[in-house]
């Protein structure tokens, strides 16, 4: 065991804060200050502080796990690995390849992730193949591609955000999901900037905001396109932006203008007079931006929510510029990069489209196989779980818990049990671990190597600091292992490396000249360097224009401008390129788009209701969200004794109208019925929530599960399901 501090990074939210790990000579691990990554600067959350708990052995799985007549029960590697290989390969001769079902993580580093999506591919041959990050930010994912032509979260680093003028925050509690990033803002507002923040509770973050405004769940779409109603009605838009950068505008003109403000009053909740005043802010000064989260994009319609939010920018000249434009706040640990190498449905590594025939040859090329051979794309996240002990007879999960985390929980639940066949990956037996044949004890951040990528695009090195436990493997010796037993006589474990610096030199291979473009980036830069910010392709030229750093943005073309605005006060990379290694892109879209002309499209969207109404049986609104002690699922958080302190269960939040007429008072029992299931939790009334809506946490399992509730409806574009909104009724519970 190591003696001094390791730097590394935190293994939960898209922050990815820096940290230095130490080891105690009584086993524990102390985490200390690490001043200088610049997205936290050395400020954690509690999760991040008792990060290291989920590391004891008192919590964590240490051994393999079979089920033995309903049990499961210890066993060895051997054992085990062999149980999954006999289970794959039983489903594949009796029902076909694509009878496999194959389902990641937004946690998994970007090796992992790129491994598991070959591993599907190559190994298993099934196109069934998706992860948990499709409900996470896949809506800003969609409409950013089709807006800009490319999608990364931010397209500009978090130190950018004090320097802008105004920020609208759409659907985020960032003091609660992200809090180191809330000194952004307050440093904002310390500058003079201001701060909107839309959200239909008063949350932490809302009450640090200038204005809040705070729509009925599901009506955001509404609330943009009637604010750009009023931006072209009050003569803000920037003309000359429009015609330089932009097109379709015409088109998404005309439906905003069918948004006039009473009638968006009518829809939203919203005032006029607080619409009005939100313009102003946005458009007064010279530059503005917005940031988008699960509010807006986990609904049926999030893709022209965003869409709209998106409009907003390019109408008033906000995007592709310094200090302004649009950006998604990823939640998940690994969420950019999970989905840019090949856990989702339809895409290889470097962001390249399945169906895109040189995407198929670039990536068979690197990895040795006919591009015939690799199978189109598959079902997305929610369909794939729906489709289980049906069409999908086996399932192979790494590093997720859909029990808990997936729309209407309980019908997943009976999917899961329904498999022939269930194997997890995973470092706690979660609550989907629990209902497996076979459950491996896989190596955790603080034990492994390995690439993130946070919420600005910045590749980021994760450096192991302590040996695992006897008895635990890492995610890549697992797919090595299986590759062996499952590929017979072709050798394919040699395709499996399990050092991860080997996985990642052929990945900057095979995103090499795609839009995701690691190829310029090393182990050894990722080493010396704070992160490096994708796109950045090889020197060699190996990276090609299709997804080259010059073809949707400029490092060095608006060097005059960023020196006027004190973007980059100092940016040691831009000395490195003059001897040939690209400096990685910190800010996109300065030049032009990455579109096929340069221009960013505008989306015609027009305003529709939620997929489920309320009604005489449901009247009531349900959104569901986060609370600062616990994250996600909860498997690995509501391990940790101080977190349950501080949030040691679920809970009903409702205003005291609602209250008063269920007759309940604080903390008593509240049933929240759907017409997918009953959640029961204790009541908290505050007058911080609208009348019309209650909001459940979704971290934890058993009765108080929020998500047995919700709407699986999807988006017809990022197949997003319709987590923040759905209609409930309450009822009193006898205590």
């Amino acid at each position: 065991m190591q003696n001094s501090a390791t730097p590394t990074h935190c293994p939960y939210c898209a922050l990815q804060c820096g940290m230095n790990l130490t080891p105690a000579a009584d086993g524990t691990v102390e985490v200390t200050e690490r001043a200088d990554f610049p997205v936290n600067r050395g400020a954690l959350c509690g999760k991040g502080r008792t990060a290291p708990a989920v590391l004891s052995s008192r919590v964590r799985l240490t051994s393999p796990l079979v089920r033995s007549e309903g049990t499961l029960v210890p066993a060895s590697w051997d054992e085990a690995l062999d149980r999954i290989a006999e289970g794959l390969t039983r489903t594949r001769a009796e029902h076909g390849p694509d009878a496999v079902g194959v389902f990641g993580g937004g946690g998994l580093t970007n090796e992992k992730a790129y491994s598991l999506g070959k591993f599907a591919r190559i190994v298993l041959g099934t196109s069934q193949i998706d992860y948990n990050g499709r409900f996470c930010m896949s809506s800003a994912a969609a409409a950013g591609t089709k807006a800009f032509g490319l999608d990364r979260g931010l397209p500009f680093p978090l130190e950018d955000i004090p320097k802008t003028g105004c920020v609208i925050l759409v659907g985020s509690n960032l003091a609660e999901t992200m809090p180191p990033s809330l000194r952004f803002f307050n440093e904002l507002k310390d500058n003079g900037g201001k701060l909107i923040v839309v959200d239909p509770r008063r949350t932490k973050t809302a009450e640090q905001a200038d204005l809040h405004l705070a729509p009925r769940p599901g009506t955001d779409l509404a609330l943009a396109l009637g604010m750009l109603h009023l931006v072209v009605a009050e003569g803000r838009t920037d003309e000359a932006y429009i015609e330089e950068r932009t097109a379709g505008w015409e088109d998404a003109r005309a439906a905003a203008m069918a948004h006039w403000p009473e009638y968006v009053e009518r829809i939203t909740g919203v005032a006029v007079p607080q619409l009005r005043e939100a313009v102003r802010m946005f458009c007064e000064p010279e530059h503005a931006m917005v940031l988008t989260a699960r509010g807006p994009e986990q609904q049926s319609k999030g893709t022209d929510t965003v869409g709209a939010w998106i409009n907003l920018c390019l109408a008033t000249g906000r995007a592709g510029r310094p200090l302004s434009g649009y950006g998604c706040l990823t939640g998940q640990g690994n969420g950019q990069g999970g989905r840019e190498h090949g856990q989702k449905a339809d895409q290889l590594p470097g962001y390249r489209k399945l169906t895109d025939p040189a995407a198929r040859r670039h990536v068979a090329e690197v990895w040795g196989v006919d591009p015939d051979s690799l199978p189109g794309p598959g079902r997305s996240a929610y369909e794939l779980l729906d489709a289980l002990g049906t069409d999908i007879r086996s399932l192979l999960l790494m590093g997720s818990n859909p029990v808990v985390s997936a729309p209407r929980a309980a019908h997943v639940e009976e999917r899961i049990k329904a498999l022939d066949f269930l194997a997890v990956c995973d470092v706690v037996l979660s609550e989907t671990a629990a209902l497996a044949d076979v459950v491996l004890p896989v190596t955790q951040w603080a034990e492994e190597t390995g690439t993130t990528t946070n919420l600005e695009g910045r590749v980021l090195l994760r450096r192991r600091a302590i040996t695992p436990p006897e008895g635990v493997r890492s995610d890549l010796e697992v797919m090595h292992e299986l590759a062996a037993r499952l590929g017979g006589e072709k050798g394919l474990e040699k395709s499996f490396p399990t050092d991860p610096e080997e996985v990642f030199e052929e990945l900057r291979r095979a995103s090499a000249g795609g839009p995701a473009d690691y190829s310029g980036i090393t182990y050894r830069r990722l080493a010396e360097e704070n992160g490096v910010f994708w796109p950045c392709p090889a020197p060699d030229g190996s990276a090609g224009a299709a997804g080259s750093a010059e073809s949707v943005a400029s490092a060095d073309a608006a060097d005059s401008e960023d020196a006027a605005l004190d973007v980059t006060p100092e940016d040691p990379a831009r000395d490195v390129a003059e001897d040939g290694v690209h400096p990685g892109t910190p800010r996109l879209f300065l030049d032009r788009f990455a579109t096929e002309d340069g221009r960013a499209r505008f989306a015609p969207v027009s305003h529709r209701a939620v997929a489920e109404e309320p009604d005489d049986e449901y009247p009531v609104l349900l959104t569901t969200g986060r609370v600062v002690a616990q994250y996600q699922s909860g498997a690995q958080t509501r391990r940790v004794d101080e977190l349950n302190a501080a949030a040691p269960g679920p809970f009903v939040e409702l205003h005291p109208r609602l209250a008063a007429r269920l007759g309940a008072s604080e903390g008593d029992p509240v049933a929240v019925v759907s017409r997918r299931g009953r959640a029961v939790a204790p009541a908290r009334i505050t007058t911080g929530i609208r009348p019309d809506t209650v909001f459940m946490p979704f971290h934890w399992p058993g009765e108080g599960r929020a998500n047995t509730l919700t709407n699986p409806a999807l988006d017809p574009t990022s197949r997003m399901p319709e987590f923040k909104a759905c209609a409930v009724r309450l009822e009193a519970v006898q205590s």
